[in-house]
Formats: structure tokens, sequence, C-alpha cells
């Protein structure tokens, strides 16, 4: 229930022109109330306007649209373009007007979440990158306006960096002369780069307080570029890594020893170990058969977060796993693409007895689960009470094993999303797909009626509370949907490279 407050609050600021008019007179104390009001109702005006004149030390975006006693509602997920841009402009209003009477002195513009379905009623959204692209261009712009401010304004922000943001970015991060604003990263992501513009970037971004980094998709490293990376820009306080596609494959040239060891892969895992609050680590896609032992015995921290997705692991790779002392910490465990319950049946299910007091997102993707399985997967799965989230496409299973599975799954209380594959019942003949154009051809008609029955097993057991689907396009990624125009002209671009690479070598053979 909202307080007299903030309807007050809410009534003044839905009069933009009054509003501005009675800021001078308005208390300090109240500016916070004031912003949320005006981020609620999606007066950009009024945002603007309180944050050019924002009277305290400290503007935290995502502590000022979070919950609080005046308003429970949480308005973190509501990337409005509209306020967004309104509090980027008003952050320069207050940078350019503010002179030495100005008290603040840290914007935090991090806690926005990209979500799916935006509670914003305007419905246009600010993404990451668009963030980005916006902030940094206001810090060049802002470079180059005669300086009034007594200090510079910290400024804390997600980076997302691209090839069509990369140049912006690093004018805004290796300001020419004084900045009135001083760009500072605690998460960054970078995709569309080449090796070299993302050293140089990440050179610039203040590596030793970066908590977060995600290099993905087309940025194309090889194991050397990522030792390169580690040793020579460091990441001290780093939490969270995710390395893109093919990361630890071998350079061009190189070769393991004779006694088949890898220099190159164990300087990368003593890197990793230096870093001492390593607790999330992200290498889907990547060769890492026998290696696992060699990258994670290293690290100093135990991992709530390991994603081995499509690595090619082995049995003595799951072994180490389950034995290792990752696995009591374990949250979040993605072992997609590896045929687990047939080659590794045993250290698989120790492994996942191992971390179930703590697993909250398992993801079991293309596994080669089939009904035989259904029985040692409920199992494994009956102790994993703190169990979140559990997504099994792709897994050869029927309409009457998926039922079982679901009868199980309703026994686990904190159970919330469940992503389970097409019944094999619904393609022809009743044999499961072996690649993507045919996993997307089969009965919807059938389909709806397996998943309605599905439904109806949640129900009976009044879990009402679980959200069962199948995405066949993949879980939503607001960042790959924000610059799905880029990511297609780069991959186009690289596919013309690759086709006159080949005709190169082709008339040179000849």
């Amino acid at each position: 229930m909202r307080s007299l407050c903030s309807i007050s609050a809410e009534a003044l600021v839905s009069h933009p022109r009054g509003a501005q008019q009675s800021l001078d007179s308005v208390a300090h104390n109240l500016y916070p109330l004031l912003f949320r009001a005006s981020f609620l109702l999606e007066q950009a005006e009024v945002t603007r306007a309180l944050v050019g004149r924002w009277p305290l030390e400290e503007f935290r975006l995502g502590v000022l649209l979070g919950p609080s006693a005046e308003y429970p509602e949480d308005l973190r997920d509501r990337a409005c373009r509209a306020c967004l841009e309104a509090c980027v402009r008003g952050l320069a209003d207050c940078v350019l007007q503010g002179g030495s009477h100005r008290r603040l002195q840290v914007a935090d513009l991090t806690g926005i979440r990209d979500v799916q379905v935006q509670q914003c009623p305007c419905g246009r959204t600010l993404g990451r990158w668009g963030r980005t692209e916006l902030l940094a261009r206001t810090c060049c712009e802002l470079q180059a306006e005669p300086q009034r401010a007594a200090h510079p304004v910290e400024v804390l922000a997600d980076l997302f960096v691209t090839n069509g943001n990369f140049e912006t970015v690093v004018q805004a991060l290796q300001p020419i002369g004084p900045a009135p604003l001083r760009l500072h990263c605690p998460s960054f992501r970078a995709d569309s780069l080449s090796p070299g513009q993302l050293l140089r970037v990440l050179r610039l971004a203040g590596p030793g307080t970066l908590r977060k980094l995600e290099v993905v998709h087309n940025v194309r490293l090889h194991a050397g570029h990522v030792q390169q990376l580690l040793t020579q820009v460091g990441f001290p306080q780093l939490a969270s890594l995710t390395l893109p596609t093919k990361a630890f494959d071998a350079p061009p040239a190189y070769a393991p020893t004779p006694e088949g060891e890898d220099p190159l892969l164990a300087s990368i895992a003593w890197e990793l170990g230096q870093m001492t609050q390593l607790t999330e680590l992200s290498v889907a896609f990547s060769t890492l058969t026998g290696k696992i032992k060699t990258l994670l015995s290293p690290l100093r921290t135990p991992l709530r977060v390991l994603d081995l997705a499509n690595c090619a692991l082995n049995h003595a790779d799951m072994a180490f796993l389950a034995s290792c002392v990752h696995a009591t910490h374990l949250e979040v465990l993605d072992l997609s693409g590896h045929n687990l319950v047939n080659l590794y049946p045993a250290t698989f299910f120790r492994l996942l007895s191992q971390a179930a007091p703590t697993l909250r997102v398992l993801t079991l993707e293309e596994c080669g689960i089939s009904d035989t399985h259904v029985s040692m997967m409920a199992l494994g799965l009956s102790h994993c009470f703190k169990l979140q989230e559990l997504k099994f496409l792709g897994n050869p299973l029927s309409a009457r094993a998926l039922r079982r599975l679901f009868v199980v799954l309703c026994e686990l209380p904190k159970l919330r999303s469940i992503e389970f594959p097409v019944p094999k019942d619904c393609y022809p003949e009743g044999t499961y797909p072996q690649d993507e154009p045919a996993m997307s051809k089969f009965d919807q008609q059938k389909y709806n009626m397996i998943a309605e029955e599905l439904r109806a097993v949640l129900l009976r057991a009044d879990r009402g509370d679980i959200q069962a689907s199948t995405p066949l396009s993949g879980s939503f990624d607001p960042d790959i949907q924000e610059t799905s125009n880029e990511l297609g002209s780069f991959l186009l671009q690289a596919f013309k490279t690759a086709l006159e690479n080949f005709s190169r070598a082709l008339k040179q053979m000849e």
C-alpha cells in the first residue's frame, strides 16, 4: 500500500510545469521520492529537472528505483527510453550549471534490468548498448564544453561495447583534457570487436575495479589472446568471467609439449587463480577435453556459477568435477551438449548429489536424456530442494516420460521455471530429429495437448507457481536483441572475408 507521501509526489509530478517551478522550495530529502514518481509516470521533463538540480552527494539509480517503504513496487525492470535519456541529460545539466555549489559526487547508473517484457507504459526501451552509446556521447560532448565544474562527477555504468560504439566509448574513457564526467565500469560486455580493440578498451575501462567481464559471440579469441588479456591487463577484483566460443583453442603454430602438457592453458589457469574473488566462470563451446582439472584446480575461491556447455568433456573431467571443491558450492550449472547419463552416469549423479544443497539453476540441453533415464533423473533431482530453474530442451523424451518427471519436479519447493523439450510423440513416427530445421517441424496441435496435460500435472499438485515452456528460439537475450543488426553485418563481413581467403588459397594452389 502506497503512503500519502508517494501519492502526493505523483500528484505534483503529474503537472510538469508546476513541478519544475516548485523544485527550489522542495526539501532535499524529498528529491528521491519525486524522482521515483516521475520515473513511474514517465514524466521525462521532471526527471531531467530533478537530476539537473540533484542536491545530494550521491545519485544511485538502482537504489532509487528499487522497492522501498514508500514504494513497494520494483521499477528496475523499466528501461524506459525517455526516462533514462532524461537521467543522462539531467546529469549533463547538473555538471554544467552546478559550479562550485554542486554537491553531486557520484552518479551510479547501474541496476537497470533488461527483461523480455518491459513494464514501462510507453513501450519504448533503451537497452544496455543504447545506454552505453548515450552516456559515452554525452561524456564526449561535455569534454568540449568550457569547464565550470569544481570537481568531476564519478559515473558508474555497465558498458556494452561493439564495433558500432567503440570509438565513442574510447574517447569517453580517455579524454584529452579535463572531463566533467569520469566514467567507471563495474561491468563490461564486448561483442563484434577485434582482439586488439578489446585489449585497448579494457585497458581504459579501469580493469582494476572491474567486477564482471563478458566477452561474447563475435569476438574471435584463441588461447593466446586470452593469456595476453589476463597477463597484460589484469583483473584483480573480477568476480564473473565469460569467454566466447573457441576461446581455449590453440593459436596457430602452437603445439603442446611432448609430454602432452599445455603450458598455455596452465598459464591461463594460473592467472585465473590470482583472481581471489572469481566465483562465476563461463567457457561454453570451447574444446576442453581432459583439461578441466588443469583449468579449475588453481582457482582460490569455489565457483558458484559454472558453464561448460558443449566443451567435449570426458570421464576424467566429470570425475574431477564430481570430487572438486567447486561441486558443493555450485548454484548455477550448465553441462549441455554432453551425453551424461549414457557415458558418465555415476560421476554425473555424484556431481548432482554434491551440488544438490546449493543448486538453483540447472541446464542439461541436448544431453541424450531419454525415457529410460527418467527414473535416474527423478532420483537425482529429488534432493535439489533449492532448485529454481530446470532447462532440458533437446532431449528425446516422450509425453509419458515428461509426465513422470513433472510429478517429481512438483515436489521441489523453490522450483519456478521448467523449459522442457518438444515430446518425441509430436514428430513423425516418434523419432527425435537430429538437426535444428527438423526440430521445428512438429505436430503443433499434439504439442499443445501434451503441454496442457503437463500444466494439469502442476495444477493438481497445487504448483501453479511453476512456469513450464518450450522456447524453441532459445532463451531471451536482451543484448543480442538490441544489437542484432550490427551482429548480422559483422557475420556477413566475416563470411565474405573467409570466402576471399579461400579463393586466394585456391589461386595459390593453381
